[in-house]
């Protein structure tokens, strides 16, 4: 499996991501990890001031692949491994993962690393480093 390398593209997205957690953090106060804006919507905690800015926001990501698609005329490649015992495997270690780690990518990786949050640089450290290793058996040594 090749992977496409999109310089330009990269850096909008990731420029696009930083606004948005700068213009949350801005604006309510809030960090842009985005399981602490699911956990914050849902029972018991689902009830506070935060939720419409929550449900906002996740519209917002599940609008992103729409827009891309009218704007560009046609969805992004994709692949995704049809192995669903994986699949259920890797979900369910991604959720743990948040949970254990008080975050996800998106708080620890972005918001937390620019605050200089030590917790969040390990987190940071730990899924970076997890990931690599996982690429690198799954499509190095046991070739998927």
């Amino acid at each position: 499996m090749e992977t496409e390398f999109t310089p330009l593209l990269s850096l909008l997205g990731g420029g696009l991501i930083g606004a948005s957690a700068v213009l949350l953090m801005a604006t309510h106060g809030r960090i842009a990890g985005i399981s602490g804006i699911l956990s914050r919507m849902l029972p018991p905690t689902g009830k506070d001031q935060s939720l419409p800015q929550g449900l906002i926001f996740l519209i917002g990501l599940l609008l992103a692949a729409p827009i891309w698609i009218v704007i560009n005329g046609q969805a992004p490649l994709q692949s995704v491994s049809n192995n669903l015992p994986l699949l259920a495997l890797a979900g369910a270690l991604v959720g743990f993962g948040s949970v254990w780690g008080n975050g996800c990518t998106s708080g620890h990786g972005v918001c937390g690393i620019s605050r200089l949050s030590g917790r969040s640089i390990v987190a940071t450290l730990t899924f970076m480093s997890t990931g690599f290793i996982a690429v690198l058996l799954l499509r190095h040594v046991f070739g998927g």
